[in-house]
C-alpha cells in the first residue's frame, strides 16, 4: 500500500541512477506509483529490463525510460541526460543512488581502491549532477537527493575510504544546497545505516569473515547493534527519498536525513 497520493509526483520527470541496486530499484517503484515519469539507469542491462517490467505494472509503459550507462564515462553521462530529456523532457528530479562499497583497514588500502570509491561515490556523481543542475538553474526548479550513508556522518572500524567518499557526499550536499536554493532548487541527502540489500549483505559477509564468524551470525550481530533491533528495508529508504522529492518537503534544504534505527542520534 502506497504512503503517497498517486499524483504526488505526476508533474515530475525523475532520473534515478544506480537503479539496479536495492535502494534505487525500490525508489523507482515508489516514485512511479506516485505518477512520476521515470528514467532508470545503471550498468546491468538485465536488471534494468527486469525493473522496467515491474514498473510497467505500476505505471504506463510510456512513463518509463530505460537507459543503461556507465557514469564513470563522460560520454555516457552526457548521452544519458540527452536521451532522458528526449524521452520525458526536463529532468526536475534527480536521485543519485549509484555507488560502491568496500571496507578495508588503512594498512590494506591501495591507490586503485581509494580512487574507485571516490570516483564512483563522489566525483562522477557530482559531475553528472552538475550537468543536470545547470539545466535546473535555467528553469529555476528542481530537487536533488543524494544517497549518502551513516558512514558520511561518523567513522567506523575498517571503513576509512568508504567513509571518506560518503563524508564528501554530505559536504557537497550541504554546500551545494546553499547555492541551489537561491535558484529554487533543493538538495538533500539520505543517510541510511545497514539496509537489507546485496551491497550491505556483502559488507556484513566480509566483516563476518574478518571476525571468523558465519554470515548468519554477522547479520544477527548487525541487527543487535541497532536499538530498533533490525536493519532497514530498501522500501523505508525509498519512501524517505520520495518524500524529499515532493512539495511537502519544500523547506527541507541541505539536510542529511538519517535512517539508523536509533543507532546515530545528533
Amino acid at each position: 500500500m502506497s504512503l503517497f497520493a498517486k499524483d504526488a509526483l505526476s508533474h515530475k520527470h525523475i532520473l534515478i541512477t544506480g537503479a539496479t541496486g536495492g535502494i534505487g530499484y525500490e525508489t523507482a517503484k515508489v516514485v512511479a506509483g506516485m505518477g512520476a515519469k521515470v528514467t532508470i539507469t545503471g550498468r546491468n542491462e538485465e536488471k534494468l529490463k527486469g525493473l522496467a517490467g515491474e514498473l510497467e505494472r505500476i505505471t504506463a509503459k510510456e512513463n518509463v525510460a530505460v537507459l543503461p550507462a556507465d557514469l564513470t564515462e563522460k560520454k555516457d553521462r552526457s548521452k544519458l541526460i540527452a536521451d532522458a530529456e528526449k524521452a520525458h523532457g526536463f529532468i526536475c528530479g534527480l536521485v543519485n543512488s549509484a555507488g560502491v562499497a568496500g571496507g578495508r583497514t588503512v594498512e590494506e588500502l591501495d591507490e586503485e581502491f581509494i580512487e574507485k570509491l571516490m570516483n564512483v561515490n563522489y566525483k562522477c556523481t557530482l559531475l553528472l549532477t552538475q550537468e543536470i543542475y545547470k539545466k535546473m538553474m535555467e528553469r529555476k526548479e528542481g530537487d536533488i537527493v543524494n544517497l549518502a550513508s551513516l558512514s558520511g556522518l561518523r567513522g567506523t572500524h575498517g571503513n576509512t575510504a568508504y567513509a571518506a567518499s560518503k563524508f564528501a557526499v554530505v559536504g557537497w550536499t550541504q554546500s551545494m544546497a546553499l547555492e541551489a536554493i537561491e535558484h529554487g532548487i533543493r538538495v538533500n541527502a539520505v543517510c541510511p545505516g545497514y539496509v537489507d540489500t546485496e551491497m550491505a549483505r556483502n559488507s556484513i559477509r566480509r566483516k563476518a569473515e574478518r571476525k571468523g564468524i558465519t554470515f548468519e551470525e554477522g547479520m544477527e550481530e548487525a541487527a543487535n547493534s541497532i536499538p530498533s533491533g533490525r536493519i532497514s528495508t530498501p522500501e523505508e529508504v525509498a519512501n524517505t527519498i520520495a518524500f524529499l522529492l515532493t512539495d511537502a518537503a519544500a523547506n527541507i534544504v541541505g539536510e542529511s536525513v538519517k535512517i539508523s534505527g536509533g543507532s546515530v542520534m545528533r
